[in-house]
């Protein structure tokens, strides 16, 4: 038996959506029948994500928004749900991990520090707070956000990624607390993934296979091996699951 996931009539905003995990899980999304807006500051990268949106015959709107302003969230949800009818399913999948922010403690600049807990879990809660009101409006719907492992455990030198990443696996379980049991709040916490991101690591073979050595199925992931996830989730197939944080990780976490 084939059970295929039906999004047609629901709406998804997916921040971060024109690249790498996020630019999988719009396209998942679409291809599973919801209009989406994949959401970056890049108009160009936008405009493109859009267009291959609408290649599985759904709607797209290109607006170009950065999450940590409040003025351009707000405009983004206002903006979705008065040409699209509405907002079932928000991504919370924007990010950040500059190597300028990385270091040990002592080293670390405290600016740096803050500018990647503005995008990774700030700019979630501001998506989330602007989502809201629609959300409810429409009696359900569905946010995912993209932790990470990171965000289970500690990793030496990325204090501010590690630190949004855990608060945002904490806001999870809060929201998905207070907004039970009209709306469904989930994380994602994936491990390693194949993305233009990961692309010097696993270029580098003495690196890429010292991690190898710590997953157990052996490779790093797809993107849309973590996109299936977040359709899951965004789905009614997931209908008795909030609050909770779904590990993607080959295993990496089990030891």
């Amino acid at each position: 038996m084939t059970t295929q996931i039906d999004l047609s009539d629901t709406t998804a905003v997916v921040t971060g959506g024109t690249r790498g995990i996020g630019r999988a899980i719009a396209e998942t999304l679409a291809d599973a029948g919801a209009a989406v807006v994949p959401t970056s500051r890049t108009p160009s990268d936008i405009a493109e994500a859009a267009d291959a949106i609408r290649e599985y015959g759904v709607e797209s709107l290109e607006v170009a928004t950065d999450v940590t302003n409040a003025a351009e969230v707000e405009a983004l949800f206002a903006t979705t749900a008065d040409e699209l009818g509405g907002v079932d399913v928000v991504v919370n999948n924007a990010g950040m991990n500059p190597v300028s922010g990385m270091g040990t403690p002592e080293s670390v600049d405290p600016d740096e520090f803050r500018t990647t807990v503005d995008v990774n879990l700030q700019g979630a809660f501001t998506c989330t707070h602007e989502a809201g009101s629609y959300l409810l409006e429409n009696g359900g719907g569905s946010v995912v956000n993209v932790a990470s492992i990171s965000g289970l455990v500690g990793t030496k030198r990325q204090h501010g990624y590690v630190a949004s990443k855990h608060g945002l696996v904490g806001l999870t379980k809060s929201v998905a607390l207070d907004w039970a049991p009209q709306v469904r709040v989930n994380a994602i916490a994936p491990g390693y993934v194949s993305t233009d991101l990961t692309a010097p690591i696993e270029d580098d073979e003495e690196l890429h296979q010292s991690l190898l050595d710590d997953i157990p199925v052996d490779r790093f992931a797809a993107p849309d091996e973590v996109a299936d996830v977040a359709l899951f989730l965004a789905s009614d197939m997931a209908s008795y699951v909030t609050g909770e944080c779904l590990v993607v990780d080959g295993g990496w976490t089990a030891h």
